[in-house]
């Protein structure tokens, strides 16, 4: 037996202790089961970055007299081990939980902790995008999740930055800068020649531009073993980001110096799943309303990102948490939620939607995203993650970026690294 097989078969044991502890400690709660046809008089939803979900909510209080109660949690990496001790205490969960494509997977592998949507809404198995919606099933079947959105990519840039450093503004002339990952790195060392500043706002960002764009295997083959020393994909993402930290600003994703790098202009351009026009208008502030547009992203499509909003089985209220997991997939409400805060709806009605596809961001200089990203989707083809997607991403591939960027390591050590904590944090 290998090092990596042994590692992923004492995980899967120890995952399945946990899901063990957690079944026993949701057994204490029987005593709080509700009475037969009671009504919940709050229901709460769990979610990550921005959803848009604020004034659907208070939608659906009015229609149905329950209290909604939104917990958002701004980054993913801080989301997931707080949804894990929740499901291995048994208790904690919000009656609706949004599950990220990069960690789905992991907890489909126990699906006991989730209910079976499908006696509980009706046949909505035409209405998304084909792909999306089976990803949301276990393999037995079962419905885990409803389809939120899907990250088709693009790039946001700051106008007034580019034009201070001789550059296009507009952003088809901005578009046919870069056809290619070269092309944008050209363009990036022109910017930071002019400026002296970092262009991108990091080789992280750059790295999951490429590495969405693959529509292959990444860190996992189809067996869910770990192919991330060997995979193209990754390779390829690796050798793009890493050329580019000549114009880099260093602020990896997700870092207090990134938050504060919007509003400060510490770097002119990022790349932009739909879900993150919302999380750049935040950390930017309305001061810089109308500076920032939308461009194509180098070297075609590409897809970051995507949700499903499930519900734990310890949810006391399941029947009541499923409505309202529909109400917020259904197509009017994803396209409230894209013009809210930018999540791509995956509802086919809503992609056919006028209200979507003519929508336009004042804050993003008027921009037609609702074309933009819309056009988008028919690009995307799905990438097969597998159940540790999320953390080797976030544990290994990034902090072996950072550490070379940073000057911390040589490209070659700093690769060697990463397939060494690949192994270790993708064990399953």
């Amino acid at each position: 037996m290998n090092l990596t097989t042994r590692r992923t078969r004492l995980a899967a044991a120890a995952l399945a202790a946990v899901v063990a502890v957690g079944g026993l400690a949701a057994c204490g709660n029987d005593d709080d089961t509700p009475a037969e046809g009671e009504k919940p008089a709050k229901l709460v939803v769990d979610t990550f970055g921005e959803f848009g979900y604020e004034e659907l909510v208070k939608q659906y209080e009015q229609q149905t007299g329950i209290k909604v109660e939104l917990r958002k949690t701004a980054q993913l990496g801080d989301y997931r081990p707080k949804l894990v001790r929740y499901l291995a205490t048994g208790r904690g969960a919000a009656d609706v939980t949004a599950l990220e494509e990069g960690i789905l997977n992991e907890f489909k592998a126990n699906p006991g902790n989730w209910v079976d949507l499908t006696p509980l809404v009706a046949d909505h198995s035409k209405e998304y995008l084909p792909w999306k919606w089976e990803l949301g099933k276990t393999p037995d079947g079962k419905l885990l999740g409803l389809p939120t959105d899907v990250g088709s990519l693009a790039v946001c840039y700051r106008k007034d930055l580019f034009q201070a450093a001789g550059l296009p503004t507009e952003r088809d002339q901005v578009s046919a800068l870069w056809p290619d990952w070269n092309s944008f790195h050209q363009t990036g060392q022109k910017y930071k020649q002019a400026t002296g500043k970092g262009f991108v706002d990091s080789i992280t960002a750059v790295s999951n531009g490429v590495l969405f764009q693959q529509g292959t295997d990444l860190f996992y083959d189809k067996e869910n073993n770990i192919i991330a020393d060997t995979s193209p994909a990754v390779k390829t993402a690796w050798e793009t980001a890493t050329s580019m930290a000549d114009i880099s600003a260093k602020a990896s994703t997700w870092s207090q110096e990134w938050f504060g790098g919007f509003k400060q202009g510490t770097f002119a351009a990022t790349f932009c799943p739909s879900w993150m026009l919302g999380i750049v208008q935040e950390n930017s502030g309305e001061e810089n309303k109308g500076k920032w547009d939308v461009a194509a992203v180098p070297a075609g499509g590409g897809n970051w990102g995507g949700s499903w909003l499930a519900v734990p089985e310890q949810s006391k209220f399941p029947k009541e948490a499923a409505k309202l997991a529909e109400f917020l997939t259904s197509a009017t409400s994803q396209v409230e939620a894209f013009k809210a805060k930018g999540p791509l709806p995956t509802n086919l009605e809503a992609l056919q939607n006028e209200a979507f596809l003519s929508y336009t961001n004042e804050y993003f200089s008027g921009a037609p995203t609702g074309k933009i990203f819309g056009e988008g989707v028919a690009k995307i083809e799905p990438v097969h993650l597998g159940p540790k997607h999320q953390a080797v991403k976030e544990n290994a591939l990034e902090p072996a970026l950072r550490s070379f960027e940073n000057g911390q390591a040589s490209k070659q050590k700093a690769w060697e690294q990463f397939v060494k904590d690949a192994a270790i944090q993708g064990a399953f």
